[in-house]
């Protein structure tokens, strides 16, 4: 079911057009990617379907609701890149300074969340002095208290270590699944787009491209098969498909699917010592449609 669309989106800048005609429809539960070099007008949009900026034309609507719509923000959540809470207060301050905000808050739920979340041992700690894994928690959690319908997450793993960005997302998908909850992120960690629902890809203010992962790894992402060898040659021979790389050792070729590399190997067993098998992967996506890596 449809929750958020982008109708025809633009924002000027004076002689800078940051997002040009924009048209995202996003289904009620889904997990989309919003992806894109640094000034491919991501922040803008996002800043647009908020409400902390307006477009120079176009709108964004919430099951018919436009962003003036005191209803609209009722349904939203926000983690920004950088922090909205005070350095200055306790994490337990922090989250009743935002709880006071609502009206008939969800005590059980606060707490459902903080203790998820494993907040509940530094509660009386200074904001200031938590790790970027505990900050990035205790922002999820004042985002997430007033039972949004959708979270926006901006670059929410950015300079966290292994550990905290698996514990995030384990809470957020085991949100996902109870709540229904649809979220929104902008990354520059591919990685973990690759198991979103949904990816919009943006380019100079543009989408290129929108679609399932799998999709778009259909479109854009060959697989790569390699061969290690000591009888290469007897294998180029026979081989029926292109040589990408080659070593005194080895040879790669990329493949459509996972079906070409299992006859490729029934057919050369007997030549190869062993093999590497590589799924073609976001970062092959995001650069066959922008032309380079992400920044």
């Amino acid at each position: 079911m449809e929750l958020l669309k982008t109708n025809d989106l633009t924002k000027k800048f004076k002689n800078h057009l940051a997002v040009n005609h924009l048209n995202l429809k996003i289904n009620k539960g889904q997990l989309v990617a919003l992806l894109g070099h640094n000034g491919a007008g991501k922040s803008t949009t996002i800043s647009m379907m908020i409400g902390l900026m307006q477009p120079t034309s176009g709108n964004v609507e919430i099951e018919g609701l436009k962003v003036t719509d005191a209803k609209y923000r009722q349904k939203l959540g926000v983690v920004f890149q950088n922090s909205v809470l005070d350095n200055d207060l306790t994490v337990k301050q922090n989250i009743n300074v935002r709880a006071n905000m609502y009206k008939n808050l969800d005590a059980q739920f606060k707490n459902k969340l903080l203790n998820d979340l494993e907040l509940n041992s530094i509660l009386n700690q200074k904001y200031r002095t938590l790790s970027g894994g505990q900050r990035r928690r205790v922002d999820i959690v004042r985002a997430l208290l007033n039972k949004p319908e959708i979270l926006f997450l901006d670059e929410p793993s950015t300079g966290l270590d292994i550990q905290s960005r698996n514990k995030i997302w384990e809470f957020l998908n085991n949100l996902r699944k109870s709540m229904g909850l649809t979220i929104i992120l902008t990354t520059h960690y591919l990685e973990e787009a690759e198991d979103v629902d949904f990816v919009y890809v943006m380019d100079k203010g543009k989408l290129v491209e929108g679609d399932t992962v799998e999709h778009l790894k259909d479109k854009y992402a060959k697989d790569t098969l390699i061969l290690y060898s000591n009888n290469l040659e007897e294998i180029k021979d026979k081989l029926n498909h292109k040589i990408i790389g080659e070593s005194k050792s080895s040879i790669s070729i990329n493949l459509d699917n996972h079906n070409d590399a299992i006859d490729i190997l029934n057919k050369f067993k007997s030549l190869i010592t062993t093999f590497e098998y590589q799924r073609g992967s976001m970062d092959d996506i995001f650069i066959a449609l922008t032309g380079r890596e992400v920044e």
